[in-house]
């Protein structure tokens, strides 16, 4: 039995025991108490942020850390604690929906693909490789040219530079599952395909494609701050970590605070997603070394 096999019949049984396995290393923890940061800021940041990430204050520009700012000030006096807070919420908008709108897409193309085959895998396959040939900031890149910046574009590209790595996994257990026992015994009970994709092929395909999720929110959030450091995402004045990034340049020499915030921030984030998405396909399978976030970026 391949690892994919045990991975796809685990589909149905991710319960809190998958959080106890991941918390049972290190490396697992580390990464829950990172993401957990993560969430708390996305969650409650009108909450935790001490300032309005928008409002100026020229007589601070520039400060360090300080009782009355934390993490210092910008080059207009914005609260750079509060700018690296919302700041998460922007990201996770822009890298949660990407991941769920490629889940989807690749989902849909990867079950047609692999349970229909035939010509229409093939066109299908044709169709993915075709996408993954440019890499996905070279493909973010040329769409945002043509759809112009914002943050709805941004989703939409990262989403359609995801699909076809969900696509593949997607066909690939399809391929395992149509051929499980209890597939066959349907079929022979009559069994409509829509029954057959509804209650058997998709719910066990689905779990794999999760794990990928995790392990590329990091991806989608570094394409994400990359975009808007080049004026192509998230616009001014929003605190996106690239908008931030993208401010702080010009003035590293006189305060490195507001270029060292969102980088840390940007780190951490990428570092606890990236964690949690090994670390979680490590305990639902420890050897399934092909589950691997986006590459041909």
């Amino acid at each position: 039995m391949t690892s994919l096999t045990q991975v796809v019949r685990k589909g149905g049984r991710m319960s809190f025991g998958v959080t106890r396995g991941v918390a049972s290393t290190w490396t697992g923890t580390l990464s829950l108490v990172l993401v957990g940061l993560v969430v708390l800021a996305v969650a409650f940041a009108p909450l935790l942020a001490p300032y309005d990430p928008l409002a100026q204050d020229i007589q601070a520009r520039l400060q360090g850390p300080s009782a009355e700012h934390w993490l210092g000030t910008d080059t207009l006096g914005r609260d750079l604690l509060s700018r690296a807070i919302f700041g998460a919420r922007i990201e996770m908008s822009v890298a949660i929906p990407a991941g769920l709108i490629a889940l989807v897409l690749g989902l849909t193309i990867g079950v047609v693909a692999g349970y229909v085959g035939g010509r229409t895998d093939r066109v299908l396959v044709v169709l993915m490789d075709s996408m993954q040939a440019f890499p996905a900031v070279i493909l973010a890149l040329a769409l945002l040219s043509l759809l112009g910046p914002s943050q709805r574009n941004v989703i939409l590209v990262i989403a359609v530079g995801f699909t076809p790595a969900y696509a593949r996994m997607a066909r690939a257990s399809v391929f395992v599952v149509r051929e499980q026992p209890y597939i066959e015994a349907e079929r022979s009970l009559a069994a409509g395909n829509l029954r057959i994709l509804g209650v058997h092929i998709v719910p066990n395909v689905i779990a794999p494609l999760f794990i990928l999720m995790a392990i590329n929110i990091p991806v989608a959030v570094t394409i994400a701050s990359g975009l808007s450091f080049l004026g192509l995402g998230v616009p001014p004045p929003e605190p996106s970590w690239g908008v931030m990034l993208a401010d702080a340049f010009a003035h590293v020499w006189e305060s490195p605070w507001p270029l060292l915030v969102p980088a840390i921030a940007l780190v951490l984030t990428t570092l606890g997603f990236t964690l949690l998405g090994e670390s979680l396909r490590d305990h639902l399978d420890p050897r399934l070394s092909g589950v691997r976030g986006v590459t041909n970026g």
